[in-house]
Formats: structure tokens, C-alpha cells, sequence
């Protein structure tokens, strides 16, 4: 049963999501791959990013990761270790689950996230859908 839940969620549909009220603006695959990579640490046209990332151990997680950077999630953790290491970025602050991290986004305009499409509710806008 467990091996059903995660060949499940490891298709689902991810999105990356901001606060509804929000100013950020629909990304693309290059600009996500750069925010989350931190490439970027503003959004085009201005405008601090704050990151969340799923937990370590999510199939959400490695599914974004994969999608968008091309990157496992492991590979992706240590490249922001290195970053983290030499002074040159922090990585992104680790939610709970798509719940807590939808909770969390749409409760301040500078922070995004990635959750489960299944998860999007009017709380939240996407901004970029992982493909």
C-alpha cells in the first residue's frame, strides 16, 4: 500500500504558489530553476523571495527538484550546502507539508512554495507549474 501512495504522489502535479495577494507574477522554468538554485533572490521586476521547500524526505520534493532544475533533491541539498558554506546563499526554510507551507505563503507576500496542484485553493496563486 505505502509503494501505491508514493508512485501516486510522485506523479502528481506540482506547482510552485505565492499568496494570493501576492505581487509575484507567473515565473518561468529558467527563472524557478534560478530562484530555487539561488540564482535569483528577487522576483523579475523586483521584490525580496523568501523560499520554502517541502520536507526532506517528500516525493513532492523530489519531483520539483527534478522537474525544474533537473537535479535530484539530494543533489540540489548539497549544492546549497556549498552555497550555505562559502557565504554565498541560504537555503530554503523547510515546511511541514503542502498544508503548512499553502498556510504559510499565503500569510506573507514575500514567501513561495511548491505543493500538490490537489492542494491550491484560494489562498494561494500559481505561478509556475513543474513539468
Amino acid at each position: 500500500m505505502l509503494l501505491f501512495v508514493v508512485a501516486t504522489m510522485a506523479r502528481a502535479e506540482v506547482v510552485l504558489v505565492a499568496g494570493a495577494n501576492s505581487s509575484a507574477t507567473t515565473l518561468s522554468k529558467q527563472q524557478t530553476a534560478d530562484i530555487y538554485m539561488g540564482k535569483a533572490t528577487s522576483f523579475p521586476g523586483g521584490g525580496e523571495i523568501k523560499l520554502l521547500d517541502q520536507p526532506e524526505s517528500s516525493p513532492v520534493r523530489e519531483e520539483f527538484y527534478s522537474k525544474v532544475t533537473g537535479k535530484t533533491a539530494a543533489q540540489a541539498k548539497a549544492y546549497w550546502a556549498k552555497l550555505s558554506f562559502t557565504g554565498r546563499g541560504r537555503p530554503p526554510r523547510e515546511g511541514q507539508n503542502s498544508a503548512d507551507i499553502k498556510h504559510q505563503v499565503a500569510n506573507d507576500s514575500k514567501l513561495i512554495g511548491y505543493v500538490e496542484k490537489s492542494a491550491v485553493d484560494s489562498s494561494v496563486k500559481v505561478i509556475y507549474t513543474a513539468e
